[in-house]
């Protein structure tokens, strides 16, 4: 009996950040359609230095981007919400989701069914998180954050992000794409661990003592930064490898600084070690067929002329 109201207090405890979570995922896929088409218009469809020269000033003055960005913003603070009552481990790869509510968005309002590798993909995904969210001990605990190791973090993440971005543009298309992508989940999944820290420091401090202190600022940097590099990742031209790219690399890198940077535990016994190895397969296998099957939409559609 015991074991059985611990485990439902458990339950209680996560279902509210784990809803957020969940609408947060669905207000950044909306997002991203949008801010897709609107970058992939600003570039006339294609991607070199000449047409990315300007990018983010023609973005600004785009009502249809600017509408994306409103819808960003609203999943900002869903994201923050879940982030202040839960952990980054578990409201992270909830964002896994957002490739799949991309992929539903896209024929919206078009008339058209969800492809079988749809299907396929949202049933690995749902099936890789409910392991995940399921198996105890799989996701650690919250605890407090060690900023050190914060620290050390950023200064292992900054580098590879100047480097992968530079490698980004030595290559074209899908690969470029892609190479944005990681930066750009690199850069929310720092804004993750930072939206955690300012929100604690705003409840528990106050206004003013959080303007003295660094994570703020740090989290308008990371954030900034991380929506520039979305947009040139967008506008690379390859919507399925960008958003599997960013969609991977931030719940796996707030993960890795859950348990890395937060005093806490990683899974220590082999159930938690099996969940966690079962759900990283589950979990890339089911993105990999949504943006398999996105890339394959987009083939049949054609190369893309406008909004």
């Amino acid at each position: 009996m015991v074991v059985r109201s611990e485990a439902a207090a458990a339950g209680a405890e996560m279902a509210l950040p784990a809803g957020f979570g969940l609408l947060a995922a669905f207000l950044f896929a909306a997002a991203a359609t949008i801010q897709y088409r609107a970058a992939r218009r600003a570039v006339h469809g294609g991607m070199d230095a000449t047409a990315a020269h300007g990018l983010t000033r023609r973005l600004l003055r785009d009502p249809v981007w600017l509408t994306g960005w409103g819808v960003n913003m609203a999943g900002f603070f869903a994201q923050a919400t879940a982030l202040h009552f839960g952990s980054t481990a578990v409201v992270q790869p909830l964002l896994v989701t957002q490739l799949v509510f991309t992929i539903l968005l896209g024929p919206a309002g078009t008339g058209r069914r969800p492809a079988r590798m749809d299907v396929l993909g949202g049933i690995a995904v749902s099936a890789g998180l409910a392991v995940l969210f399921t198996v105890p001990g799989a996701i650690p605990p919250a605890g407090e954050p060690s900023r050190p190791r914060l620290l050390l973090a950023g200064l292992i993440a900054a580098p590879l992000i100047i480097v992968l971005s530079r490698a980004a543009w030595l290559r074209r298309g899908p690969v470029r794409a892609a190479l944005l992508g990681v930066c750009a989940g690199l850069c929310f999944a720092a804004s993750a661990v930072l939206i955690k820290l300012t929100t604690a420091s705003l409840v528990d401090e106050g206004v003013a003592a959080t303007a003295a202190d660094w994570p703020g600022y740090a989290l308008a940097g990371s954030t900034l930064l991380g929506l520039v590099i979305e947009q040139r990742a967008f506008a690379a031209g390859s919507l399925p490898a960008a958003m599997t790219a960013m969609t991977m690399t931030n719940p796996i890198a707030s993960y890795l600084v859950a348990v890395l940077a937060f005093d806490t535990m990683p899974p220590r016994t082999a159930a938690a070690f099996a969940a966690v190895s079962v759900s990283a397969v589950l979990l890339t296998a089911g993105v990999a067929l949504l943006s398999r099957s996105a890339a394959a939409a987009r083939h049949r559609e054609g190369p893309s002329r406008g909004p």
